[in-house]
């Protein structure tokens, strides 16, 4: 069995996407100050962390997007845990990927995971640009239709962002299908054969989270 680290690491003051802020690390207990609470030679450190949902890479739930969807505390497991996964490579220089990216695919109860190779740009001003890959609308009703479980990329959104829609959100979240966005290393997996994990804290009334991601081979 092989593990395959798919999430970017969380740092403090880390820029995910523009105009989204960083996470902010601190100490809610040190371990000069705990020392005085345990017997001599031990001691303890308790971090607090602030940070806005869509940090790193991480999972929207229906919630995102719609009022009353599912919130990251009633995302079924089975679309976020062990899910057989499925690498979709695009090839380079295609930003707008459509459903003939995917027609090969049986991607049925899958997580279908988009390879763009876009995380090279990851935590630089290229990332956020607006010539980005993401999915098309056509693209994410396909998905739909053929009962995607779960549908990642390696972006810094599964959208396009040059305008105010969000089509692929849209129909994928309306339809109960998590989205999980910053993906990377996903150049490491096969086309098939893996399982993929992706699993937030269940916390009820937020609607996106880090994760950390991961296959298993």
């Amino acid at each position: 069995m092989t593990l395959i680290e798919l999430s970017h690491v969380i740092r403090a003051g880390m820029v995910t996407a523009p105009g989204w802020p960083g996470p902010e690390v601190t100490a809610h207990l040190t371990r000069k100050a705990s020392a005085s609470r345990y017997a001599p030679g031990v001691s303890f450190e308790i971090n607090r962390i602030s940070l806005v949902g869509n940090t790193g890479t991480y999972v929207d739930s229906p919630a995102h997007r719609y009022k009353k969807g599912a919130d990251l505390s009633a995302v079924p497991l089975d679309r976020l845990a062990d899910l057989p996964g499925l690498v979709v490579r695009v090839p380079a220089g295609v930003t707008a990927i459509d459903r003939s990216h995917l027609a090969t695919f049986d991607v049925a109860g899958c997580a279908v995971l988009v390879h763009t190779g876009w995380d090279r740009h990851f935590g630089t001003e290229a990332y956020g640009a607006g010539d980005h890959p993401y999915l098309t609308g056509d693209a994410a009703d396909w998905l739909v239709t053929k009962n995607a479980a779960a549908v990642g990329i390696d972006s810094v959104n599964i959208d396009g962002t040059g305008t105010g829609e969000r089509p692929v959100h849209t129909a994928l979240l309306a339809a109960g299908i998590p989205v999980v966005e910053n993906l990377t290393r996903l150049a490491d997996l096969p086309r098939s054969g893996f399982r993929f994990h992706a699993v937030p804290p269940r916390v009820a009334g937020v609607t996106s989270f880090p994760v950390r991601a991961y296959a298993v081979i």
